[in-house]
């Protein structure tokens, strides 16, 4: 199996691969999956041979994933690879905007040519007093892996933590502590909190969400924290209240030309995950997700595909994506059966407009039947694993 590099990978994540089972490197025209940090794939053609993508990272912006989709390619991403990564830096971003460090830090800079710095310091101090965080409410919007560790996190500074989600998982709820408000509309959040931070994907839903009546509605001198993607936030919306004084900051990880120069903008460059723990984990993960996939068909962590994992118990596994359509795994079952192929197990769901299912079986199957499956109306892909040892 090939895979395809697009980025600096650590290390540590291609060691997952088997050197007598896999190459991987940058130069391959023809291979079986890629792996990707930043790279923008949406102009890039694809080898006949690719069967799934995996991002060192959580957002896929740069994957065009209605093309995959359509071709059969799974996408995978690795959710919470880098959240502790991104918590410490919003907890940084939390005391940088509190207590204006950066200004000051900027101010004590400027007193270089100065003689006595210690005599100014103290009388200049003054500007730059920031409240203390403890006792302050925070709004978490998103209670993914990286919201429920920043909301426990400033818990433990004595934060009041409101967190808003309607989609929280279990096991997310499971892990997040029992002080902290969940809340039910996010309005709640943007009327009542001090400081509000978003950990959200960017889609047709969240894209824009905070524009100028979101800001209008948050309280006086509230600090905005983005460190999720700058397209959730109306950049004129928040010019215009910044410039109005309505927030008191906004810290982001995703600076822009228009930010730059306006007050009370603390702009990041993008460090979110730039941690080389978060780099070894990512890539840990998503070469896993290869590794499960390309050797068993199992899939885990995918944007556009169904979760499916079933332990290989037979000879021959046969895994189908095929639109999510009915009488699609029945007819197949039914060619298989006309075969006289005995499914030995079989798991099958559907996400969207697309399913995967996984049949097994101890019977042989010729590439014949296996091109004729293909050939079915609604069938995207087919592919069999052959498991010697089983």
């Amino acid at each position: 199996m090939r895979v395809k590099l697009l980025n600096k990978i650590s290390l540590h994540g291609l060691k997952r691969f088997d050197a007598e089972g896999y190459l991987y490197g940058e130069e391959f025209e023809e291979y079986d999956a890629i792996l990707v940090r930043s790279a923008k794939l949406h102009d890039m053609s694809f080898s006949k041979e690719l069967k799934c993508i995996a991002r060192a990272g959580a957002g896929v912006n740069n994957i065009p994933l209605d093309r995959c989709s359509e071709e059969g390619i799974v996408v995978f991403n690795t959710p919470g690879a880098n959240a502790n990564a991104v918590k410490e830096l919003v907890i940084a971003g939390l005391l940088l905007s509190a207590r204006k460090l950066v200004q000051g830090i900027n101010w004590v800079k400027s007193l270089c040519e100065e003689d006595d710095v210690a005599q100014l310091v103290e009388k200049g101090k003054a500007n730059f007093v920031g409240p203390e965080i403890a006792g302050k409410k925070l709004g978490v919007i998103g209670l993914g892996a990286i919201g429920v560790k920043v909301a426990n996190a400033a818990a433990a500074l004595d934060m009041e933590v409101y967190g808003y989600d309607p989609y929280i998982s279990v096991q997310a709820a499971w892990t997040l502590k029992a002080r902290i408000h969940h809340v039910k509309n996010v309005r709640q959040i943007f009327e009542e909190c001090d400081y509000i931070t978003l950990h959200v994907p960017c889609n047709e839903h969240t894209k824009g969400m905070i524009d100028a009546q979101a800001l209008s509605s948050m309280k006086e001198n509230v600090r905005l924290f983005n460190f999720a993607r700058g397209e959730l936030v109306d950049e004129n919306a928040l010019i215009e209240a910044l410039q109005a004084e309505k927030l008191a900051a906004y810290v982001t990880d995703f600076p822009s030309k228009h930010l730059l120069t306006v007050e009370r903008v603390i702009a990041l460059p993008h460090l979110g995950a730039s941690t080389p723990e978060s780099e070894d984990n990512c890539a840990l993960m998503a070469a896993d997700e290869i590794i499960e996939y390309l050797q068993y068909g199992n899939i885990k962590n995918s944007v556009n595909m169904p979760e499916v994992q079933m332990p290989q118990e037979a000879k021959y596994r046969i895994c189908i994506i095929n639109k999510n359509i009915p009488d699609m795994i029945s007819s197949v079952a039914a060619k298989l059966s006309a075969e006289g192929i005995n499914i030995e197990n079989m798991v099958s769901k559907g996400r969207g407009d697309y399913a995967y299912t996984i049949l097994e079986t101890n019977d042989e199957i010729s590439l014949e039947l296996l091109e004729r499956m293909r050939q079915r109306e609604g069938i995207v892909r087919v592919r069999i694993i052959v498991q010697d040892h089983v």
